[in-house]
């Protein structure tokens, strides 16, 4: 089921929500010893309407939980909201993907639908429209394995993204396809296509509608910020192993940068050229390895990256790593301004290893230099993940106010408590470059 308007506060305020039984709640004043940091969560309690645009952030993270009875009765039972914050179900129908990720509205403007990835197997509905008026769910497309990300285009299209990477050939196991980027266009219009992951075939009386786009590689596809010209910045939702770095970002630059129309035909991720992030820049840019993870760096490219396994590209060209790279957004404020600066999340690792994840920044240049990549890129952290914000995943940029909405996709159970949905401020003109401060909203 879908729930929709969720908001419940670090610098963030926490918007909680609670999935699959999981119900999510806001973490907010922790009771501790009357201290500066005690003082600051005050403030922002009592500045959270003109900060948040909520009452005031929830108390704690929840630590209930619902039966799938309950929950199918009531879905409203699965989320704990702040004050001044209320929830409509979009939808609960049966054939409705029982693991939805992200989503896009469509149209962008006087938006109707709903398309979503369903982050399950191949024999499962991978790309589904919900229709807003009364929540019914058509199934575009089915084959892909693990959708997770969906982006609508300037062109009028939708991207689709698989979270699973290709895997080489060894003496015991033979390759595995993965890591495939769809686009879809008339997505209202298409419907019952079959895509053949082994091959990258598609089949079905709509199958035209939709194409593979190999040029800008592949990888566990999660977090991509897409510019009007067509630059595209992604990453790989890869973990670190046995000393290989984790998740590397990545840059495409298309060969012909979009210059107007719509639909395919337009699409300028037909061909282009791939780039992947490696920072330190001292001595001539070699200052690169473990311990450079923020600061400035160079956007190295990938030589016939083209359909390439770009998980292994970045370690063959010594990419920076990051703990399980997620979904990205672009800061609309600083596009306005025309400059690059986008945000997204590594997610960390909480019940393991209390890696509690963070938000990081990357700002490229301006918007209309990326494609002759000339700038110099940056990295910053923008927030820095603790025990009550943790596993940061989805990251959205809220229009107007300009605070960043942070999900948690944390452990659970397994750390006593569930996941909430964070408003985090972005920095502001002082000494540092991170968050002012975030409360949980639902």
């Amino acid at each position: 089921m879908l729930i929709r308007n969720l908001v419940g506060f670090t610098s963030c305020v926490a918007l909680s929500v609670v999935s699959a039984g999981l119900p999510l709640a806001m973490a907010g004043n922790r009771g501790v010893a009357a201290n500066f940091g005690t003082f600051v969560e005050q403030q922002l309690d009592a500045q959270s309407v003109g900060l948040f645009g909520v009452i005031g952030g929830i108390d704690s993270s929840s630590t209930a939980s619902v039966s799938q009875s309950t929950a199918a009765a009531n879905p409203l039972s699965l989320v704990t909201l702040a004050q001044g914050l209320t929830a409509h179900v979009v939808t609960a129908v049966a054939n409705a993907g029982p693991n939805i990720d992200m989503m896009g509205l469509w149209p962008t403007q006087n938006p109707t639908h709903l398309i979503a990835c369903n982050e399950q197997g191949t024999a499962d509905p991978a790309v589904q429209r919900i229709r807003l008026s009364d929540g019914f769910v058509e199934t575009i497309l089915t084959g892909m394995t693990s959708c997770d990300p969906i982006r609508i285009t300037p062109w009028g299209t939708v991207l689709a993204g698989e979270e699973a990477s290709p895997t080489s050939a060894t003496a015991t196991a033979p390759a595995t396809p993965g890591g495939w980027l769809l686009e879809i266009q008339n997505p209202l219009q298409t419907t019952g296509v079959q895509f053949n992951r082994l091959d990258g075939t598609l089949t079905g009386a709509n199958s035209g509608n939709v194409a593979t786009r190999p040029a800008v590689g592949r990888l566990a596809f999660e977090g991509i910020a897409l510019y009007p010209n067509g630059v595209m910045y992604y990453g790989d939702e890869n973990r670190p192993a046995t000393g290989t770095a984790g998740g590397a970002y990545f840059k495409f630059i298309p060969a012909t940068p979009y210059a107007g129309g719509q639909g395919l035909a337009a699409s300028p991720l037909a061909s282009g050229k791939v780039y992947g992030l490696r920072l330190g820049k001292r001595s001539g840019d070699t200052d690169y390895g473990q311990g450079s993870n923020s600061g400035k760096g160079v956007w190295v490219e990938i030589a016939s990256a083209s359909n390439a396994n770009l998980r292994a590209a970045s370690a063959t060209a010594k990419l920076t790593g990051y703990y399980r790279p997620e979904d990205l957004d672009i800061d609309a404020a600083a596009e306005a301004d025309g400059l690059v600066r986008f945000c997204g999340n590594n997610t960390g690792n909480e019940a393991d290893d209390s890696n509690w994840g963070e938000t990081i920044c990357i700002t490229d240049g301006a918007v209309d230099d990326i494609t002759a990549n000339t700038a110099v890129p940056q990295l910053q952290m923008l927030v820095v993940g603790n025990p009550e914000l943790a596993m940061p995943d989805n990251i959205a940029y809220q229009p107007q106010r300009g605070n960043w909405i942070i999900h948690e996709d944390g452990d659970g159970p397994d750390v006593g408590r569930n996941n909430d949905l964070w408003s985090c401020l972005d920095d502001a003109e002082d000494i540092n470059s991170t968050s002012e401060a975030s409360v949980p909203s639902s």
